[in-house]
């Protein structure tokens, strides 16, 4: 399918703009540049509450912002991890998805800000995401929540994150998590696949940034190997909670985010697997210009709406 004409649009105007590819920008100044982006987009959907705290980590206090949606509760629970390449994006970044993902969905969500790479590598940002989701699983009476209905959920590398996780909770005797939210997720940085040859350049994430965000999150390439960092290559994906994987046509990340899903389906792990013809990779932060990312995450947020429902 060609891409979507909005998306097309969106892509000829950072053209026009002379972006430079991610890579191609110093780390602190692409910060710097986000971070002025979202000082300046309007808020996102109104919620009933929006709280900014700190809860205890690995390596000190760690940031949390929770989202909380109108009604009585207590609510569901998302724990959400955001994306970008492990060394970028921030709770800001993603405040808009994460209004429209409590109110869709009708739960509190709790994004997380974990540890940022090169200055915090592999396995940094994800044991605070995994400590993140105990503390959340142990104080959910306090944020208005349901521990019984209780989902983890992340964009690119945050889907990375949150597919490592659900393994963690199974292995480790954690929580028990009733839905995994898997949104464009990076699976397998060993994967030579199509779309990443077909995508390589051209649809916002290209194959030189992925190589570049894979150089700041680990300490040694020999860890693309390590199922913590591959969740892919698991031997054992049974046993871990249902999940929604969303994918993007005109994304490098797409074959392994669908590849995953196949393993979780053979594996006996409920699936439901959607692919959004003629989007690019980080759509979830285009919803205000592009309508069909819009649709989409309006469409997770219902599928988990869903999920929490029959738990």
């Amino acid at each position: 399918m060609s891409l979507d004409p909005q998306t097309k649009v969106y892509l000829d105007q950072m053209k026009a703009l002379n972006m430079l590819p991610l890579s191609a920008i110093p780390l602190e100044v692409l910060r710097q540049i986000l971070a002025l982006q979202s000082a300046s987009e309007p808020v996102g959907e109104p919620v009933a509450k929006v709280e900014n705290r700190t809860i205890p980590g690995p390596a000190g206090e760690m940031p949390i912002r929770i989202y909380t949606p109108q009604g009585n509760g207590p609510f569901p629970i998302l724990v959400y991890l955001h994306g970008g390449g492990w060394s970028i994006c921030s709770l800001d970044t993603h405040d808009a998805p994460c209004r429209s993902l409590a109110n869709g969905a009708n739960c509190v969500v709790v994004s997380v800000e974990y540890r940022l790479a090169p200055a915090h590598k592999f396995p940094a940002g994800l044991q605070d995401c995994y400590a993140a989701t105990l503390w959340v699983a142990e104080h959910a009476a306090e944020l208005n929540g349901d521990v019984s209905r209780l989902a983890l959920g992340g964009d690119s590398a945050g889907g990375n994150l949150t597919a490592v996780i659900t393994q963690m909770v199974r292995d480790q005797g954690g929580p028990r998590l009733t839905f995994q939210l898997l949104i464009y997720p990076a699976t397998d940085l060993t994967a030579q696949t199509l779309s990443k040859t077909e995508n390589a350049t051209g649809y916002f994430l290209t194959r030189d940034d992925m190589d570049w965000f894979e150089e700041h999150y680990l300490q040694k390439q020999e860890e693309k190997l390590n199922p913590m960092v591959s969740p892919l290559l698991a031997r054992d994906l049974s046993h871990l909670p249902p999940a929604l994987i969303v994918t993007a046509e005109y994304d490098p990340l797409r074959d392994e985010g669908e590849q995953y899903g196949q393993r979780l389906q053979e594996a006996g792990v409920p699936v439901i697997l959607r692919r959004y013809d003629g989007l690019t990779h980080g759509f979830l932060n285009t919803t205000s210009v592009i309508d069909k990312a819009r649709d989409a995450l309006a469409q997770s947020a219902q599928t988990l709406r869903e999920a929490f429902a029959t738990n």
